[in-house]
């Protein structure tokens, strides 16, 4: 009896760790089978007839200097109007064009006049820098194009050298073709140091042939720095004390020897108030930034500015070569 009761505890008890041992198996297996399921993200791509296609990016122009090959600006011709109203578009285009090359409150521009070589006491050539334009209207025309696809557009800048031949520079001086003199009061030491460095600016000017002559860019800044002194000058036809005046007297003595040749105005302005020195509407009135007195030397042949200062007067002259005195004439 005791046997059978033996035997009959030991099946059961197989049996129940055999359904205990299934169940913890299966409940194991069904959580190792929820951990190893990937987590499903969620994907909407973009179709085209039930195919996926590739995300298109807006098109931007990148505006490149030329020089560097650095871009300078990028722009979006969809945010700007482009495909909505072209006319608009033309109009920002041409803005940044203009700002590019005139500059603006805070960055300058590309454009750049030109300063002319000079001779030093010696006859070495001092070199002066090339006149750059970078021209608008070709600007936009790239822009506008680079727009249907979107492309880098290189700005194009405009070059220009002094143009003259080395082996004339000693012979310059031979023969003057225009001078004139303009007289001032010994006395007033400032007025007259004013004049005097401006002078000493344009001295031994070389204009060649096409050059542009800008009286601003010879003489740079009139301020302390540069050795100018507070002195007389003629503002809204009230006369002012401000640093550099009696410049605009060195300025309107070359205009009247520059007028006795067949040279192009680009820029002259009248003084507000009749000013003694050279007769009512012979003058050039000048202000740094602002005001300026230029001219293209239109022959084709170069000339040379001789500014003679002395005690109480101003002589400006202009020479050339005898090879080229009837051709400057």
């Amino acid at each position: 009896m005791k046997s059978w009761i033996v035997a009959l505890v030991i099946l059961c008890s197989i049996g129940l760790a055999g359904c205990l041992g299934k169940s913890v198996n299966e409940e194991l297996n069904t959580n190792a089978d929820e951990q190893e399921q990937p987590i499903e993200e969620p994907n909407n791509p973009v179709t085209l007839n039930g195919e996926a296609v590739k995300e298109i990016k807006p098109l931007v122009v990148n505006i490149v200097d030329p020089n560097t090959l650095e871009i300078i600006k990028t722009i979006s011709p969809k945010d700007l109007g482009y495909e909505t109203d072209i006319e608009t578009y033309k109009k920002e285009i041409e803005k940044l064009a203009y700002e590019l090359a005139r500059g603006t409150e805070t960055e300058a521009g590309y454009d750049k006049r030109m300063v002319l070589d000079k001779m030093d006491e010696d006859g070495q050539i001092i070199k002066g820098n090339p006149r750059i334009i970078l021209k608008e209207s070709e600007l936009v025309d790239r822009i506008i194009e680079a727009s249907i696809t979107g492309n880098n557009v290189e700005i194009p800048l405009y070059v220009t050298e002094s143009s003259y031949n080395m082996e004339d520079i000693p012979r310059l001086e031979e023969v003057i073709i225009a001078s004139y003199t303009t007289y001032f009061n010994p006395s007033d030491v400032n007025r007259n140091k004013n004049i005097e460095i401006s002078a000493k600016a344009i001295h031994n000017v070389i204009v060649g042939s096409g050059d542009y002559f800008s009286f601003n860019e010879m003489t740079g800044p009139r301020d302390e720095a540069n050795g100018y002194q507070p002195a007389p000058e003629i503002i809204n036809k009230k006369h002012v004390m401000g640093i550099g005046g009696g410049v605009c007297q060195t300025s309107s003595t070359l205009f009247n020897v520059v007028d006795q040749l067949p040279v192009k105005y680009v820029e002259r302005h009248h003084h507000s108030l009749d000013i003694g020195y050279v007769p009512k509407g012979r003058d050039a009135t000048v202000s740094y930034g602002a005001l300026d007195f230029r001219f293209q030397n239109t022959r084709e042949a170069p000339f040379l500015i001789k500014a003679i200062y002395g005690n109480g007067f101003l002589t400006i002259e202009v020479r050339t070569s005898k090879e080229y005195e009837g051709i400057v004439k």
